[in-house]
């Protein structure tokens, strides 16, 4: 309906969901919170749902945080207990879209900023408009990034420009972006959810397992050695190696034919 703060088209294999504040940018509230994790929780408890788009009404991808939404704001004469905003609302939110199961794509369609950059730099496949920008203004209010930027971003663009970044405040372009390693594609205005869905829509016919798979060992290789990714690389190899998808995929390519996957077990 028309008037929620998170659209949900179910789509055969995958679901699309549009932050739909466009007025605000996108910008978060508590309300738009509890919508987004109810339609990642119904996603995820899913089958059929073997991917997940998150783009943004409007000129806006998500502008971070609302500041005049009235559950963050204090009593008279208090001050704003912005932690419990985090650990009640973005931090769940943040650690969801990492330990989904399934492939998150974001498609940035204008303005990111705060809070609505890690929304995309928590997905796995992020895709950017030409008209996106990308801003870490904390510093201008007085805060620190938050949401997981401080560990997402040096990662990403390295040290160096992730302290920069923060410290300066600057809004970046989407092709600076990509230049920095922050997006993994600009495309056209008008091509984005197209090129998005595309994505949806491969991931709808690959093997659920191997993509799940894929998504953990690269979550987990962040803090593993060499020697224990060596380890568990070997150990889903053995478990996918037994699994029906591996069976098929061997099947079709044997047979010269696509492979036909299930939904996620």
């Amino acid at each position: 309906m028309d008037g929620a703060t998170v659209l949900v088209d179910i789509r055969p294999g995958y679901r699309v969901l549009t932050l739909n504040r466009p007025d605000k940018l996108n910008s978060f509230t508590g309300v738009m919170h509890r919508a987004l994790k109810a339609a990642l929780d119904e996603a995820e408890a899913d089958k059929a749902c073997k991917a997940v788009l998150i783009t943004g009404a409007g000129r806006g991808f998500c502008a971070g945080q609302d500041l005049a939404d009235p559950e963050i704001a204090p009593e008279p004469g208090d001050t704003p207990d912005l932690g419990e905003t985090l650990e009640k609302n973005y931090n769940p939110l943040i650690r969801k879209l990492r330990s989904m199961p399934l492939p998150v794509i974001a498609a940035v369609n204008g303005v990111a900023a705060g809070a609505g950059v890690s929304l995309a730099l928590a997905s796995d496949i992020v895709l950017a408009a030409r008209a996106a920008s990308f801003g870490q203004a904390f510093v201008k209010i007085g805060l620190v990034p938050d949401s997981g930027a401080t560990y997402l971003l040096p990662r990403l663009v390295g040290p160096a420009r992730a302290r920069a970044w923060a410290m300066t405040g600057e809004t970046l372009k989407a092709e600076q972006a990509e230049a920095w390693g922050l997006v993994y594609r600009v495309v056209d205005d008008d091509r984005l959810i197209a090129e998005a869905e595309a994505l949806c829509q491969r991931f709808a016919a690959a093997s659920p397992a191997s993509l799940a798979a894929i998504k953990r060992a690269f979550e987990i290789a962040e803090d593993n050695s060499l020697d224990a990714q060596l380890d568990h690389e070997r150990d889903e190899q053995r478990r996918l190696g037994r699994g029906r998808d591996y069976a098929e995929g061997v099947a079709a390519f044997m047979e010269k034919r696509k492979p036909v996957f299930g939904g996620r077990t």
